[in-house]
C-alpha cells in the first residue's frame, strides 16, 4: 500500500521530549510562519532486536540539498520517485549502509543512547535562530479539535513514520514503498552545515522490490557464493559478492560507446548476471547477462 502522504516537513524547532518506555518517540515541536507541528520520531521498535540502526553524518552532502533549500516552510509533498527531494535508502546513495549501528534508546550515563544523539543535535537548532529542521516522513491528519497530545497546540497535527519504510517484517508490511524513506535534516546556514540522521529497524531487510519496496527473499536454492565479508552485515542482506570497482564516465571525445564500468566478482564462484542491471541516478537501468567469474 506505501504511504499515503508521504513528504517533508520544514520548520524551526521551538521545543523537544524525550523517549520513554511508556511512548517510545523523540518528539519535537516546530513551526512555519503559521502553523504548529510536531515530528514524532521511533526511538525503539516494538519488534525483536528493539533497538534502531542509526547513522548521524555531520557535514552531509547530497544533491536533494539543492531541492530542499528552496522548498517554502511548512509541509510538502513529495512524489515516490528518483530525481527529486525523496529518501530512498537502498536506490538514493544517501550514505553507506554499513556505517549503521544498533543504539539503545534510553542507557544510563550522558552521551551513550539515541535519546541523547538525536536530543544533542535538535538543541543546536534550537540555539540557533537560522537552523532549519527537514522532517521525511508521512503526514498524519489534522485534528481541528484535539490539542496535540505532547506541546498542547491546537489543532493537532504532525508526521512521523521518520526511518525507513521499506524492507518491513510482515506486521508492517503495508508501509512498504520505495522512495519514501523517512529521514531528520538539520540546516545550520551560518555554518553552512547539514547535519542527517538516518534510522532504520533492525528487522527491516535492505534487499527490496524496485517496485513495491518489499522484502526479496534470498535464495534458498543452489550454492552459495563465499563474499569477502562487508563489515556490519546480516544476514538476508545484500552480500556484497559483486562491486562495483570502477567507471569511465563523460571520456575525452564524448563517445558514449566508450563509457565502462567494471565490476568483480569478490567469491571464488561463477555467477550468473542473468536478471541484473546497473542503474544511474535517476535509475534508469543498463540489463547485463553473462557470467562472471
Amino acid at each position: 500500500m506505501s504511504l499515503k502522504n508521504y513528504g517533508v516537513l520544514k520548520g524551526r524547532p521551538i521545543g523537544r521530549r524525550l523517549g520513554t518506555q511508556a511512548n517510545a518517540h523523540y518528539q519535537v515541536h516546530i513551526v512555519d510562519n503559521t502553523t504548529d507541528y510536531r515530528i514524532a520520531v521511533n526511538v525503539q521498535s516494538k519488534l525483536s532486536p528493539s533497538e534502531l540502526e542509526y547513522l548521524v553524518m555531520d557535514r552531509f552532502q547530497h544533491p536533494i540539498i539543492d531541492a530542499l533549500v528552496d522548498l517554502p516552510l511548512g509541509f510538502t509533498k513529495l512524489p515516490a520517485q528518483p530525481g527529486g527531494a525523496a529518501l530512498d535508502f537502498i536506490r538514493g546513495n544517501l550514505f553507506d549502509r554499513t556505517q549503521m549501528i544498533p543504539l539503545p534508546f534510553d542507557v544510563p550515563g550522558p552521551n551513550n543512547d539515541l535519546n541523547e544523539t538525536i536530543d544533542s543535535i535538535i538543541q543546536q537548532a534550537m540555539g540557533d535562530e537560522n537552523a532549519l529542521v527537514y522532517a521525511f516522513g508521512e503526514r498524519w491528519k489534522t485534528e481541528p479539535t484535539i490539542k496535540d497530545k505532547i506541546f498542547g497546540f491546537l489543532p493537532g497535527n504532525g508526521i512521523h513514520d521518520i526511518h525507513m519504510n521499506q524492507g518491513n517484517a510482515a506486521q508492517f508490511k503495508g508501509d512498504d514503498g520505495v522512495w519514501q524513506d523517512g529521514g531528520l535534516l538539520v540546516h545550520f546556514p551560518q555554518q553552512q552545515r547539514w547535519v542527517a540522521i538516518f534510522l532504520k529497524f533492525q528487522s527491516q531487510a535492505w534487499h527490496t522490490d524496485d517496485v513495491t519496496g518489499h522484502t526479496i527473499p534470498s535464495p534458498v536454492t543452489g550454492p552459495t557464493p563465499t563474499p569477502t565479508p562487508i563489515p556490519g552485515g546480516q544476514p538476508g542482506e545484500p552480500d556484497g559478492v559483486i562491486r562495483i570497482v570502477a567507471a569511465m564516465v563523460n571520456p575525452i571525445g564524448g563517445q558514449p560507446e566508450r563509457e565502462t564500468v567494471t565490476i568483480l566478482n569478490t567469491s571464488p564462484d561463477e555467477i550468473d548476471l542473468s536478471g541484473w542491471a546497473l542503474a544511474d541516478k535517476a535509475k534508469r537501468k543498463h540489463g547485463l547477462s553473462g557470467k562472471i567469474a
